[in-house]
């Protein structure tokens, strides 16, 4: 097949899968009374499901059973499925099964992260502090905390318009100050906040110099960029460990999954006990499986959950990861550019793509609106769905939201600037999937400059809630009205 050929066989694909996501044509009506198609950019919370994993599930569905036997059909069809799927998690990381692992957890890549820190302050006990950055989302933060005796965190790079990605100086001088103690350096790959793509290979070398190890964030990132974990011409680039959630790669619910080397979890028990992981139980003592991942997956695993996320980690595998990064990479920095055309918009992190690569979201700012209610009329007047307030990171997101009030702090008295940044203590989202086209971008350029030009009119239609959050004075959405699980199953039962 020629070059030309596989490149347009992918791209077919892709639009296959782009075209046929399910939740692309739903429509809601507005407070203007008019209904329209709503224009979905918030994948980085969660992405839509793709229509060929819900196939694919339907199908499964019928032959439906439990794993851990295979002396009946529908067992072994069930347990070969599960077993493929965690062989094509370790294919699409491109992590050697040979030496390593995956496994799947409940609670996305949050579970996982926490088996990770649990698993590594054992294995490595003398090694009881953690590094990581200003950048990451709670996730690969919290756990950290709770689970060693000190995180310290890196900073981001500062440039004279805002923060780039992970200073990665100041990270190699933390190694050089504490190597002996540093147990992992764990990173985001892509922020959820900005999409600003961190250099995680150069910080596994570095870390691997120090005698530390690399965690890597990758929940953000396995949507929109290949990973490779081995395979690098220099061995130190490596990653040890790559943790990631299906609801943001367009599967279904949130399958957590860890990718990681064998070694690193062997030899010590596994943080969850109960059926499936052992060898033998006697009354008094019981022997723990050395097979992976068997090992690490104590009960009845979420099989259909595990399946599905394959089966959309497969679907992005056979378009190409570097294909769909091409795409939306220039799809990012098309929506930078225009959005950097609307009137007082605060865009948040560096945004020149050239000097750090960004894929994924774009958060920002209209000067003098809180960002709940610029959210709100996005939805309630041009139906386009975004996320607001700090997105679980928020130490990143009062660092970047303080320094874009530098220049205002020169010229306003304190009192004012503390109304400023009450109202700006929060950022807008939008965000990108396979999906979305310089259509959608259009359409949030258009409503912000529309809501920037009518702000006097649309602002006094709203009331801040308790929470933070706005609510239209006249126009109710009843989503009851549009679904409700006991709503369903009253009219399927009659």
């Amino acid at each position: 097949m020629t070059g030309s050929h596989a490149s347009a066989q992918a791209h077919a694909m892709l639009e296959t899968l782009r075209r046929d996501a399910i939740g692309l044509d739903v429509h809601y009506q507005l407070a203007t009374g008019e209904r329209t198609r709503r224009i979905y950019l918030d994948s980085t919370a969660s992405t839509l499901r793709l229509k060929v994993v819900q196939e694919v599930l339907d199908r499964f569905q019928p032959h439906y059973s439990n794993t851990h036997s295979v002396l009946h059909f529908s067992a072994k069809l069930a347990s070969r499925e599960y077993q493929w799927a965690h062989r094509m998690v370790l294919d699409f990381v491109h992590a050697d099964a040979a030496t390593h692992m995956c496994f799947f957890t409940g609670s996305g890549a949050t579970a996982g992260m926490n088996r990770v820190a649990r698993t590594l302050r054992e294995k490595r006990p003398e090694r009881d502090l953690v590094l990581t950055s200003i950048m990451e989302h709670h996730s690969n933060d919290l756990p950290h905390r709770k689970h060693f005796r000190e995180v310290i965190h890196a900073p981001a790079i500062l440039t004279e318009t805002s923060l780039g990605s992970i200073d990665v100086a100041r990270l190699e001088e933390l190694l050089k100050n504490h190597g002996a103690r540093v147990n992992y350096v764990a990173v985001t790959g892509v922020s959820n906040v900005t999409g600003i793509v961190n250099p995680i290979h150069e910080i596994a070398a570095m870390a691997h110099r120090h005698g530390a190890l690399i965690v890597v964030d990758a929940a953000q990132m396995a949507a929109h960029l290949p990973i490779r974990m081995c395979g690098h011409a220099d061995a130190s680039q490596d990653l040890d460990v790559v943790v990631f959630s299906g609801h943001k790669v367009y599967a279904p619910g949130s399958p957590g999954v860890v990718a990681a080397r064998q070694s690193l979890f062997a030899g010590i028990e596994p943080q969850d006990v109960g059926g499936g992981m052992v060898d033998t139980v006697w009354v008094d003592r019981y022997t723990v499986s050395d097979r992976f991942p068997d090992r690490e997956e104590a009960g009845t695993p979420n099989i259909p959950g595990a399946i599905g996320l394959a089966g959309a980690l497969y679907a992005l595998e056979r378009v190409g990861m570097e294909t769909i990064a091409a795409e939306e990479e220039a799809l990012v920095r098309s929506a930078l550019a225009k959005l950097a055309t609307v009137p007082d918009i605060v865009i948040y992190g560096d945004p020149d793509a050239k000097r750090f690569r960004r894929t994924g979201a774009i958060s920002f700012n209209l000067k003098g609106l809180d960002h709940a209610l610029t959210a709100a009329i996005l939805n309630d007047y041009f139906n386009i769905a975004v996320r607001n307030e700090c997105f679980c990171a928020h130490p990143y997101v009062r660092e970047m939201v303080m320094l874009s009030l530098a220049e205002d702090a020169e010229r306003l008295d304190n009192a004012a600037l503390e109304r400023l940044a009450e109202m700006h203590r929060g950022m807008v989202r939008a965000s990108f999937g396979i999906y979305n086209t310089e259509r959608d971008v259009d359409a949030l350029v258009h409503a912000l400059r529309e809501i920037g030009a009518r702000r006097d009119e649309l602002a006094p239609l709203y009331r801040r809630l308790a929470n933070g959050d706005y609510e239209h004075i006249r126009f109710r959405f009843d989503p009851a009205q549009t679904f409700s699980v006991k709503g369903e199953v009253d009219r399927l039962l009659g």
